[in-house]
Parts: structure tokens; sequence; C-alpha cells
């Protein structure tokens, strides 16, 4: 079987869908990458999946460029003739999907996330959604990563009920993200990691409002952040701006890294908090790490964190509800931070391992091949 897998960039398919790429290779099928080319093509080659570039523009609103993607992935599917496409992130969801209808191609989109669209009530945020009712109209499968997306797009009347399917995440690999068999990180006071891109709506600023408040009582306390800077998005942060919060003293920056398992097991405590998610890989990877985390109360982050369990939860846009959320990990016992890292590598390991992830796709994969042949 010769099955296409997309997304808006060929490193996410190297670094987020690793797991099904190789299993479905693993099992016999061509498995064909369809991505723009950036420096993880090599990657998904050694995985043994083909390489097909196309160009897109993944942040832009620009209808002609829309309309140009559209008419390129009919151009490859019609060239390509698979048996199936599996989809990730939005412009791949939607205008691969409608691509694939017209050539009778079955489909299955992953919604790992809404981005910033879905934030704001305006016409951007109507135009998504009737795209996205267009696109998945008749497809037998939408997969979700948080029963929060699947219930607000089977609400608004986007897809039905029987369509949604509910995947936890993109899997974590719990053999590579594992906690250390040296001494767990102790002391009164704390270093505390956020890792994302450096956005607004990954809550970067309430990260750093926080951290400016609680230095003032513990100005031992260490403030990280890992991320990528000043990326094409309309809620970035620039690099002059994190140079700024350097220079005060309040936040280490760490750039980017090409393994973060070093900066997770340097830490105490994983911070993210988002406005909203898909399912936060950097949630998962700490708790697969046993790390205790602090994340805001919206879809994705509640998914993963237990509140007093294997993590806090704190209420999304307050810096002073995510400054308690802190202060409260500062005061904790070691005991207590401990037994929260040992929760959520347990919750992670029933719930997030990427052998459950690679299970669903070869199950669906299999019987939606089976009723469209």
């Amino acid at each position: 079987m010769k099955i296409i897998i997309t997304a808006n960039k060929t490193w996410n398919l190297a670094h987020f869908r690793r797991p099904i790429i190789e299993a479905l290779v693993a099992d016999g099928h061509e498995v064909v990458a369809l991505a723009p080319s950036d420096d993880a093509v090599e990657d998904v080659k050694a995985m043994g999946s083909r390489h097909i570039p196309v160009q897109m523009d993944s942040k832009g609103i620009d209808p002609i460029k829309d309309l140009r993607l559209l008419r390129a992935f009919k151009r490859i599917f019609r060239a390509e003739r698979p048996d199936i496409i599996l989809s990730f992130t939005i412009k791949n969801n939607i205008y691969g999907a409608l691509a694939s209808k017209s050539l009778g191609i079955p489909y299955i989109p992953n919604v790992s996330g809404l981005g910033t669209v879905f934030l704001s009530a305006n016409w951007l945020e109507k135009v998504a959604a009737m795209l996205y009712r267009s696109a998945f109209k008749r497809l037998r499968h939408v997969v979700f990563q948080n029963g929060d997306d699947r219930d607000l797009f089977v609400n608004r009347g986007i897809i039905s009920r029987q369509q949604a399917l509910l995947v936890p995440g993109s899997g974590i690999d719990l053999d590579h993200f594992s906690p250390s068999k040296e001494e767990s990180e102790s002391g009164k006071v704390p270093t505390f990691l956020l890792i994302a891109r450096m956005l607004r709506d990954k809550g970067v600023i309430e990260y750093v409002e926080a951290a400016r408040l609680i230095k003032a009582d513990f100005p031992d306390a260490r403030f990280q952040l890992l991320g990528a800077c000043g990326v094409e998005n309309r809620t970035a942060i620039g690099r002059p701006t994190v140079d700024q919060w350097v220079a005060e003293g309040t936040i280490e920056y760490l750039g980017e890294l090409p393994d973060v398992r070093p900066a997770i097991m340097a830490v105490n405590c994983v911070v993210l908090p988002s406005y909203r998610e898909g399912l936060p890989r950097a949630l998962l990877e700490a708790s697969a790490m046993g790390k205790p985390v602090i994340a805001t109360d919206v879809a994705g982050c509640r998914d993963v964190v237990d509140q007093g369990v294997t993590g806090l939860l704190c209420e999304v846009r307050s810096v002073g509800s995510l400054e308690n959320a802190i202060r409260s990990f500062v005061t904790m016992p070691d005991e207590e931070r401990d037994l929260m890292g040992k929760a959520g590598r347990k919750k992670t390991e029933s719930e997030f391992g990427q052998d459950l992830v690679v299970e669903i796709y070869r199950t669906t994969i299999k019987a939606l091949v089976a009723l469209d042949g």
C-alpha cells in the first residue's frame, strides 16, 4: 500500500510523526513524506520514506497562495495515486482533504491543535470554520488529540461525532524520554523551564511576569526559556525582547536544542501557561522523564496534567494564578515533588505511549482501505 503523510514542515514529520512513519515502513508500506523541504529531509529518508517537496505559506492567509497549494496537492495526489493520505497541521488538513476528495482518495486529517485562529472570535475564525466544514464533509475519520477540540468541531457542526477519532497525541517514546537514574533535583528554590516557540499564545509573557514576582521573594529562583525566537506567527516574540529579559536577570534563554532531555533533567519543573493546545508534547516529555509540570487549565494541557497529582493547573492569561502555582511548588516539600514526578511518569506510560498511537493508526488505515476498496 502507498501512504502519503503530509505536514507544513518536513521537520514536523521527522520529529513528531517518526513512530507512525517507521511503523508503516516496517509493515511493508511505501511511505511518501509530502512537505516543504528543510533540514529534516534526510531524516525522513533515513526512516525509509520517500520525500516530495511542496511549496506552501504555512502561516499566511493569502487566498491566491492557498489556491496554488490546493492545485499542487491535486497534481501530486493524481500523479502518486496513494491508497490513503494522512495529514497534520492546518493547511495540509484543509487543502489536502479538498484535493483528495476530488480524486476519491481516503484521507485522515489530524487536528493536533487549533492554532491562534480559534483563540478569538473574528472573521478569520469564521472563515477557518467554513473551510474546515467544507474540507471534512463526508470524511470517514477526523483525528483529534483532545476531547475539547473534538467537542468544539462537533458542537459547531463542522463534523459529526461519528467522524471523530480521539488519539493520545503523537505518542511518546518512553525509552527515549525516561527518568534519570541519578538522584532527582532538590532544594528549597527550584529551577523552572518553559519549552515552546516564543509566542504570546504560549503564555511566555505571563511566565516572565510571574518570574519577576517570584524572584522578588526568592532571588535565587531560576526561570529558563527554551525554543525558537522570531518565528513566523502573528504572536511571535522577537529576540530583542528575550535579550532584554535576560539582561535584567529575570530569564535564562537556552535557545534551541536538538535534544531537550538534558534541559528537562536539569530542572525541577516544566511550565507551559499556553492559551490552548492540541496535546502539548513538552508536558508529555517532562512527565515521561518524571518531572512535575505546571500548566494552564485549557484544552490539551488539562488532558496531560492531573491537578495536585502529576502537577498544578492555573488560570489561562492570569499572571497571578500562575504565580500562585509556582509559589506552591517552590514551598512544596521535596517528597511531594518526587511523588508528582512519579505519578506523571505512570500516567504517561498508561495513556500516551507511542505504541498506543501507532496501533490506532494501523487499525484505522486497515479498516478505511477495506471499506473504500
